[in-house]
């Protein structure tokens, strides 16, 4: 009976300290030096966050709604975006303002059953957020490699955990990382984009909403516009972030016991966050216009990623002669591939 109540208690304890308590206040940020070096300092976290909005889930979604609606729900990413930039910019407060992340916060603030609820409900998101991650990468292995897919699966939960490992080296290792890939995701759509040549004046038109935004017809190959404007705010705001964002906002050492510190990490936090979902905003917003533009009106039966991919492989597909050059050789599908494998990690 001793033997387990030392182990509760060890349980408890941990549970009730600092959140990742390995790299908790690991991070040196500069005392009174000029915005850019202090920002630079805080720089990470936000692209963790970020990646999250660019995962695999979002593509075939925005990509239809662009086929089915043209630019109509530019507005809608827009919207969602600066929703995601409200709810990381008060996680990322919580934690540094309190020392919890958002589950020792629920810990502390609800009852038990309502934390185990909470806890079910969050375990369902994650898993099914890592489920489109892990799918979506082991399937990028699959067209880069003709690797089987079920070895492609097992890849790629161990390149993860190799990620994770290199925070034994420092945290900062992990953040420069995956900023890297953030880069290669926007660099892959931007091209492809530019290459399509898009209306640009339609684009900015379309990021003010009107009455047909949410309109409930008409229906285009089962999608209305309210359905696929639903579509993109699931699978741009994503609830596992706010937990994530609340914990490695803290992994900053600052002097808790200063407020103008305090303060200072908060405002730098939230530029560090909001840069990097405005990168996300860009790149929802690069996949839904490749629907419009770089894809011929309703040529796209098949959005998922096999099928995108076919798509990109096939000039009779493509919508100008730019594409249809670069498409023959390989290019387009190869690179859709290769930042399908950079958003799983």
């Amino acid at each position: 009976m001793k033997n387990k109540s030392t182990l509760t208690s060890r349980l408890v304890t941990h549970a009730n300290g600092k959140s990742l308590e390995e790299i908790n206040g690991t991070v040196p940020v500069p005392k009174n030096s000029k915005f850019l070096k202090t920002l630079l300092a805080y720089s990470g976290p936000g692209a963790l966050v970020a990646v999250g909005y660019m995962d695999p889930g979002n593509w075939s979604t925005s990509i239809t709604g662009g086929q089915n609606f043209q630019y109509l729900l530019m507005s809608v990413i827009l919207m969602s975006s600066l929703i995601a930039m409200l709810l990381q910019y008060m996680s990322a407060k919580l934690g540094i303002v309190t020392q919890m992340d958002l589950a020792q916060a629920i810990r502390a603030r609800t009852s038990k059953a309502l934390g185990f609820v909470l806890w079910i409900l969050t375990e369902l998101a994650i898993m099914a957020t890592d489920i489109a991650e892990v799918i979506g990468a082991a399937i990028a292995l699959y067209l880069l490699f003709n690797i089987p897919l079920i070895l492609a699966v097992f890849i790629t939960v161990f390149d993860v955990l190799l990620l994770l490992l290199l925070a034994k080296v420092g945290f900062r290792k992990i953040e420069a990382l995956i900023f890297c890939l953030i880069i290669v995701i926007l660099l892959v759509f931007a091209y492809q984009v530019t290459l399509s040549d898009p209306a640009w004046n339609q684009i900015i038109q379309n990021l003010i909403p009107d009455q047909t935004t949410f309109a409930s017809s008409p229906s285009v190959n089962g999608m209305t516009p309210l359905t696929g404007a639903l579509g993109i705010i699931g699978a741009t705001v994503m609830p596992h972030n706010f937990y994530l964002h609340s914990s490695i906002s803290q992994s900053r050492a600052i002097d808790y016991s200063k407020e103008s510190e305090i303060k200072s990490a908060v405002k730098f936090s939230t530029w560090d966050s909001n840069i990097q979902l405005t990168i996300a905003f860009f790149v929802s917003s690069l996949l839904l216009i490749m629907g419009v533009s770089v894809f011929k009106t309703g040529v796209i039966q098949d959005p998922s990623f096999f099928g995108l991919y076919d798509a990109l492989s096939n000039p009779a597909l493509l919508n100008n002669h730019a594409l249809e050059t670069v498409g023959r050789t390989g290019i387009l599908s190869t690179l859709f591939a290769v930042s399908l494998l950079a958003s799983g990690q």
